[in-house]
């Protein structure tokens, strides 16, 4: 007789299935139909040859990116993608996901903020990593036995399956992009919204409803919290009605923060990285992109946003640029005193608890 565990396990696994013929998710066989030519087997996302008593997997998925759901710590259900190194009769070698790895890396690379709010971990000689933000799979984990998450948990006893199931048809670009074997562009699989400037900002929950001490140790969360001291610093100075959040790029991704000033934009992108080089590697590219990208609305300032101002190595780094390659610029000057022409980074610290470090 099976446990009570498994059994309770069993009942969530039929709830999302019968939950889900209303979401995009619900339709995960029809779509690996289209992908790969076979017929369509079977309709359920976790059906019963997929199911076991503490974890489940989409029809197929050893072989994939896996949608998969399973009894995690705490008491919690874990839900996401995956890819499960194991091998055993339907993988006899992982050599078949090796190829699928590196389009995940590719588009974790091109569009990690549409996962902000989720988590990777995995386990390795059956002993569980802590939680990190999603990053690309390093060469170390791609080995035999390993196991490689993406996704969120949510209390067992509290369960939001219209949440849950939303986070999974978020999923669905990713998984499109892998198993088309990157024929389908990322861009477009995320859903390319054209660029309409609308004001506002929609407070998130976990920014709000944490102790302060989550909130300083989380990256996605004190991304949220520095979105949210950003946007009102920015609305007061501007008018609110000149300053959007989480603004559509126009080329499938969304902006932390964009100022209007008349016909003209002002991107700003926001990096918790621990240093001002880290958060300028990683927010200048996807600047760039925003701003020029084809088909993109143009911005006459770029500007990077992390929590430390500009250090001596920075600033060596910036006059190397401005020197060697005669980019316009701008450091230790206020938004106000910075040209809008050009390409130029620009440095201001304030009393926000954030940093302006960023090109414009």
């Amino acid at each position: 007789m099976k446990s009570m565990a498994a059994k309770d396990f069993q009942s969530i696994v039929w709830e999302i299935n019968l939950k889900a013929k209303t979401h995009p998710i619900g339709g995960l066989s029809a779509i690996r139909k289209d992908l790969k030519g076979k017929r369509q087997l079977p309709r359920d996302i976790f059906p019963k040859s997929t199911t076991f008593d503490t974890y489940a997997f989409h029809y197929g998925g050893r072989k994939e990116l896996q949608f998969n759901i399973g009894m995690d710590v705490y008491n919690e259900l874990r839900y996401g993608v995956a890819f499960s190194l194991e091998t055993n009769h339907s993988l006899p070698t992982i050599d078949v996901l090796i190829p699928k790895i590196k389009l995940f890396n590719d588009f974790i690379q091109l569009y990690s903020e549409e996962y902000v709010d989720m988590w990777m971990w995995h386990y390795k000689e059956e002993s569980r990593s802590t939680d990190y933000i999603p990053v690309p799979i390093s060469s170390e984990l791609v080995t035999e036995g390993v196991f490689i998450f993406l996704g969120k948990r949510q209390k067992l006893n509290r369960l939001d399956y219209g949440l849950l199931l939303n986070d999974l048809d978020r999923l669905l670009p990713l998984y499109r992009y892998v198993e088309s074997n990157g024929n389908l562009r990322p861009v477009s699989a995320v859903g390319e919204e054209p660029f309409k400037f609308r004001p506002g900002f929609t407070p998130k929950e976990s920014a709000t409803v944490i102790p302060q001490v989550q909130k300083e140790l989380d990256i996605s969360l004190r991304h949220n919290v520095l979105q949210e001291a950003l946007y009102h610093q920015l609305a007061k100075k501007y008018g609110a009605q000149n300053v959007s959040a989480e603004q559509p790029s126009g080329v499938g991704t969304s902006i932390d923060a964009v100022v209007r000033h008349g016909e003209e934009f002002w991107f700003y992108e926001i990096k918790t990285a621990d240093s001002p080089r880290a958060c300028l590697r990683q927010a200048v590219g996807q600047l760039l992109e925003y701003a020029f990208w084809p088909g993109a609305q143009a911005a006459t300032r770029l500007i990077a946003v992390g929590e430390k101002a500009l250090d001596k190595e920075g600033r060596e780094y910036l006059h190397t640029l401005q020197t060697r390659f005669r980019m316009p610029i701008a450091m230790n000057k206020s938004l106000s005193e910075v040209t809008p022409q050009g390409i130029g980074i620009l440095c201001e610290a304030n009393e926000s608890r954030y940093a302006i470090l960023g090109i414009c």
